[in-house]
């Protein structure tokens, strides 16, 4: 595209260390100390946030407030937690940040230059071209595709057999996304099992700090490589492929592949192929999520479970949802999927990097410093959501949502940087879950233990597993 690009942010671990703590030098000389925090280097601490970040994030809120450093590895970050930050960061002073260069920036040597890690003109430009794709009539148009994927993945349930329903739901989002988003066959070239692709390459950011500055062959940056490779060749093969053909959808591959650039240009398959992939990750990743998140919260709790799946029997009375039955025609539906959004952002952190000095909550943050909101941490502070360790889609009743501040609930990011996707993943999610439950009664194994991975969105460790033990009535 003609807009330029920002320069993409090294990959190299150790240029990057030197970069960072020079970025501390540069601050501490220009008087503009770090926020107060953790700031002695600890790598136990380093790795108890890699392992699970919200303890210390809490803790840290209570103990120095909204605005805190807290050095991960070698380097301070600065976090901005609650409403009045998530509001500053994504909208009243988001010309303050850079994304790309901040630690988002780390996913480049998967996904490219994508929505995700592009700033600046060249994101605006970019959003501006695929918006079209994400209107909500066009993402209506989408229903058709979830049921009828959707309704083959449930033809083998039987009752009495356990389902690991996070390892069940990865390839059927991703099939999903690449038929309705993308005009993707998913059925062509079968011998390339794509979601196992982008899950064995997004196990990199699960691995310990240390192992993923390894370079070379056989390290974990190495695995993530090959795993791309593979995933480049699907995509690449289908943009060759329309190329040739001049075939054209009503998929955002068309629009890609139509678009041209402010000189007129068209985009250059490198390009395509770092949307789309872009694409492709966020839109099965962050639902797969979800969905496994939203079932492990629902089937403890009964009251919850009983009035979703009254409301769903009433409503579909045995026949398959439509999408204005699933956007605007299941409350209940719409609450559970709110709240398990609060307990689990699949985006978790909107990781900054700050273009100038600036002052917030009575606190000077450096310019250079890295510079993040959780929306994790911040849907769990008790001031703003009483109770916060507990699943209420009561939460989330019109008037209780309508009455929570700027910045309160921030699942999707906010301002310029709200997710592209969110109507479509906010309709694949509710898809799922109404056809699964009108269909099988579902219960979770009573030991089973939840333990939670970054890689870099929420997911569960061990999966989801769940026993069918009946059809529904």
């Amino acid at each position: 595209m003609a807009a330029s690009l920002v320069p993409a942010p090294t990959t190299n671990p150790l240029r990057r260390i030197a970069f960072d703590l020079g970025t501390e030098r540069a601050a501490r000389s220009s008087g503009i100390p770090f926020p107060p925090g953790l700031m002695n280097f600890s790598l136990p601490r380093t790795r108890r946030f890699s392992q699970n970040p919200l303890p210390i994030l809490l803790d840290c809120y209570e103990r120095f407030g909204p605005v805190f450093s807290l050095r991960i590895l070698h380097g301070p970050v600065v976090f901005m937690l609650g409403p009045e930050a998530n509001h500053f960061l994504t909208v009243s002073n988001a010309s303050k940040f850079r994304w790309r260069d901040g630690s988002m920036g780390d996913l480049i040597p998967l996904l490219g230059d994508g929505l995700l890690t592009i700033d600046g003109p060249y994101h605006r430009q970019s959003r501006k071209v695929m918006l079209p794709s994400f209107h909500r009539e066009r993402i209506a148009q989408s229903a058709d595709a979830m049921v009828e994927e959707i309704g083959h993945a449930l033809q083998s349930w039987r009752p009495g057999q356990t389902i690991d329903l996070y390892h069940w739901t990865r390839p059927l989002a991703l099939r999903i996304a690449m038929r309705a988003l993308l005009g993707f066959d998913p059925d062509r070239g079968e011998d390339l099992h794509a979601a196992d692709e982008f899950e064995e390459a997004l196990a990199f950011w699960g691995r310990d700090y240390l192992l993923q500055v390894m370079r070379g062959p056989f390290s974990p940056f190495d695995h993530m490589q090959k795993h791309r490779k593979r995933l480049d060749f699907l995509i690449y093969e289908e943009i060759r492929r329309r190329r040739a053909s001049g075939e054209r959808r009503e998929d955002l591959m068309s629009v890609l592949l139509e678009a041209t650039d402010d000189a007129g240009e068209p985009l250059s398959d490198r390009e395509v192929r770092d949307h789309l992939i872009t694409l492709l990750f966020a839109g099965h990743d962050t639902t797969t999520s979800t969905v496994t998140f939203l079932f492990y919260e629902l089937l403890q709790a009964p009251d919850a479970l009983a009035r979703v799946t009254e409301e769903i029997d009433t409503v579909l009375a045995g026949r398959d949802p439509t999408a204005e039955e699933l956007v605007s025609g299941m409350p209940e539906l719409e609450m559970v999927m709110d709240e398990t959004l609060r307990m689990y952002p699949p985006a978790w952190v909107g990781p900054r990097r700050s273009v100038e000095s600036f002052e917030f909550a009575d606190t000077a943050v450096p310019a250079g410093a890295l510079v993040n909101y959780c929306s994790w941490a911040s849907h769990r502070i008790p001031s703003v959501f009483p109770d916060p360790d507990r699943f209420d889609p009561q939460r989330f009743t019109p008037e209780r949502k309508a009455a929570l501040p700027k910045g309160a609930y921030v699942p999707f990011g906010g301002g310029s940087r709200t997710c592209i996707g969110m109507r479509f993943g906010q309709l694949e999610i509710k898809t799922i879950a109404a056809m699964v439950l009108q269909r099988f009664r579902l219960e979770l194994d009573p030991d089973y233990e939840l333990s939670i991975r970054m890689m870099p969105t929420l997911s569960p460790k061990k999966g989801l597993p769940v026993r069918v033990v009946a059809v529904a009535d």
